[in-house]
């Protein structure tokens, strides 16, 4: 289980936000593209040490990703660019977050251990790697093993509550953290969970694929 099976219910709550979009004329693919931009600012913030500043950018930019799907499902013109780059700018959007806490020469390994700065930035890697591999297995399944259904919008796939650690974990981790001043913290619990994530979906599907 993990905080992505109560997506609709959270989606349900930001329908007033979509609205004001519908209402203003902004297509959903122009909501992504703001996503992506918030991210950017993120990792420009994060980079400068402005990590409360960069969070607050970074919960703008998951809320945008949550809301250019209600837009698109309410206002009827939901299309397969929009589905793909949801997607891509979702893992470009954390692996900027992550960046700019690498960026920031913050201390996370070093804090602790008479290690060079590169092994700061080695766990800042791994961060990124694993939030990507995390993620990116679920559209693998999609194309190998065939999984089209949707429902609300998004393909319906058995891995959709596996993994104790996924993309809100890691925002939630991360904008939580660093705005109370742990961003290295932040970085080395998503650097670990992301990747203990990954493999426990890896186990779930040799168990349950043929």
């Amino acid at each position: 289980m993990n905080i992505t099976a109560l997506r609709p219910r959270l989606i349900s709550k930001l329908e007033p936000i979509a609205d004001i979009f519908i209402k203003a004329g902004i297509s959903p693919n122009q909501i992504s593209y703001l996503s992506l931009l918030f991210g950017v600012f993120c990792m420009i913030a994060y980079a400068k040490e402005s990590f409360l500043l960069g969070s607050l950018l970074l919960f703008v930019s998951a809320v945008l990703d949550l809301v250019d799907g209600t837009v698109a499902r309410k206002k009827g013109c939901q299309t397969d660019f929009g589905a793909v780059i949801d997607w891509v700018f979702d893992k470009y959007v954390d692996a900027l977050a992550i960046l700019g806490v690498g960026l920031s020469g913050t201390a996370i390994l070093s804090r602790f251990f008479p290690v060079p700065p590169e092994a700061d930035f080695a766990v800042v890697a791994i961060a990124i790697f694993g939030s990507m591999i995390n993620t990116f297995i679920k559209p693998v399944v999609y194309a190998e093993v065939g999984f089209s259904d949707r429902v609300g919008g998004k393909i319906h796939d058995p891995l959709e509550g596996v993994g104790f650690f996924g993309r809100p974990e890691t925002l939630i981790v991360l904008i939580v953290g660093a705005s109370l001043g742990y961003a290295w913290l932040s970085v080395l619990v998503i650097a670990v969970c992301t990747n203990l994530s990954a493999i426990q979906r890896i186990i779930y599907l040799s168990r349950t694929l043929p």
